[in-house]
């Protein structure tokens, strides 16, 4: 946050001095209209994103992704070589962006864990709240690889890691302040709960992990669930339905349908209105799950008085309301629905708002039915007003170290931009359902298995010969 020069408001000040911003012109063309000319402001520490004027002063942000030498993952070209994990971390320390949990194996069978991305130093202050930009508050550089969390031939035997808060439990994170708000941890959770079974893992096995949709949050709402009864009718069908359920998201499962619905557009807002004040609970966008789900096993903690029972009522009440909402969605029989049938997936090409139906339909990929949300392993986030998929993984590998020829991998939608092409769409299916296919390495198995689009390569001569 900068004082502006009231004398001059294109200077702000910068040690009790004033010092201009750099201004670049720019235009932006507009669609039958004339262009519009703007200004762009910047200040030594990074683009100006907002001024008050009345109050004479300017908000930029500074930011490790505009500082030189990030160019995002320009660094694994120093890495691919590495022959130990000692070569693998002094590789890293040129990874500036973006800032990702690096995992390491080699062909002895060691393996390790080294996250890594230009963390600022900051001395007196932690970057979640705008501070004078003045001078008072500069970076000290970036905390270096080996100042970063590693881990190397870990006891159990695996590294896992899922966006979740995973610094170790030594790790000095008061001083050297990398982060603040993660993901929550559920999908490690069932992850380690597999792996942790203490057997060897195939590659097969491995495949089944990453499309694996048993969902956590769903097996706790469950285990609530379990001693409660309703006269309400539709609760009372609501609570048979997922009486006999495991939580797994299938596409197909109707209880899934049911318990998505009841979480993300029912309970959530239920739980929010019962323990904020009106005006809080409408500016409170969506409640964090971890911190719902401990609430409802722990009443007593959240809920001012007869804890139980207004817990209970919250779960019974809300649950039955999506019941009725799944009727509206998805007709009366119960045994029809399917969570797929809401929740889907579409691959929409940028350019398919501005094309005719037809061509629409042959450059976008989609609509999929889809398995999963979002707390299980095979991530399928969505946005609850049409559970749409917004994220989760395009591309799943598997690799074989050493063994490289016996890797998998699939890609959504395809292999080809074109969509005149048999591989724009092709693998969509297959990583829908889970399938890969084999990620080959050597020179002979590629070459073995490449196959020329003779049209294609007449089209471009340059590539008849490879």
């Amino acid at each position: 946050m900068y004082e502006l020069n009231p004398a001059n408001q294109d200077e702000y000040k910068y040690q009790n001095h004033w010092e201009p911003f750099r201004v670049i012109h720019d235009e932006i063309a507009v669609r039958d209209q004339p262009s519009v000319a703007v200004d762009l402001r910047f200040t030594r520490h990074g683009p100006v994103i907002y001024v008050e004027s009345e109050k004479n002063r300017a908000f930029a942000v500074r930011t490790e992704w505009l500082e030189p030498g990030t160019a995002p993952y320009m660094a694994s070209l120093g890495f691919m070589r590495s022959q130990t994990f000692t070569q693998f971390e002094a590789a890293l320390g040129e990874w500036g962006s973006p800032p990702i949990n690096h995992v390491y194996a080699d062909i002895k069978g060691n393996i390790g864990w080294a996250p890594m991305g230009f963390a600022p130093i900051r001395a007196d202050w932690d970057g979640l709240f705008p501070v004078p930009g003045d001078g008072r508050y500069e970076w000290s550089g970036h905390w270096s690889g080996v100042q970063l969390p590693r881990i190397y031939n870990p006891a159990p035997g695996y590294i896992t890691t899922s966006n979740e808060m995973n610094l170790p439990p030594d790790y000095p994170y008061k001083e050297r302040k990398l982060g603040f708000e993660w993901s929550p941890a559920f999908r490690h959770q069932r992850i380690d709960e597999v792996l942790s079974r203490g057997n060897k893992i195939s590659i097969e096995d491995s495949m089944v992990l990453q499309n694996d949709v048993l969902s956590i949050p769903a097996r706790r709402l469950l285990a609530l669930l379990k001693s409660l009864h309703s006269d309400d009718h539709e609760t009372g069908r609501a609570l048979k339905l997922l009486s006999t359920w495991g939580g797994t998201l299938d596409s197909n499962s109707p209880q899934a349908a049911l318990e998505e619905v009841w979480f993300s557009r029912y309970l959530g807002p239920a739980f929010r209105e019962a323990l904020l004040s009106k005006a809080v609970a409408e500016e409170l966008e969506r409640v964090d799950p971890r911190t719902m789900l401990d609430a409802l096993e722990h009443p007593q903690s959240r809920f001012p008085e007869n804890a139980i029972e207004q817990r209970d009522r919250l779960l019974l009440t809300s649950l039955g309301a999506a019941y009725r909402e799944l009727e509206k969605l998805e007709g009366a029989d119960s045994n029809q629905w399917q969570w797929g049938k809401v929740h889907f997936n579409v691959c929409e090409h940028p350019l398919s708002p501005m094309l005719d139906e037809q061509t629409r339909t042959k450059i976008n990929v989609g609509p999929i039915p889809k398995h999963g949300g979002r707390s299980t392993v095979n991530a399928s986030a969505y946005r609850a007003s049409d559970f749409r998929q917004t994220g989760g993984p395009s591309a799943r590998l598997v690799i074989d170290v050493g063994n490289w020829d016996n890797s998998r991998a699939v890609n959504h939608p395809g292999q080809s931009g074109d969509p005149a092409s048999p591989h724009y769409r092709d693998l969509a299916p297959l990583w829908r359902s889970g399938q890969y296919f084999p990620l080959l390495y050597s020179r002979k198995a590629v070459e073995g298995a490449t196959e020329r689009d003779r049209t294609h390569a007449s089209k471009y001569p340059a590539l008849r010969n490879g």
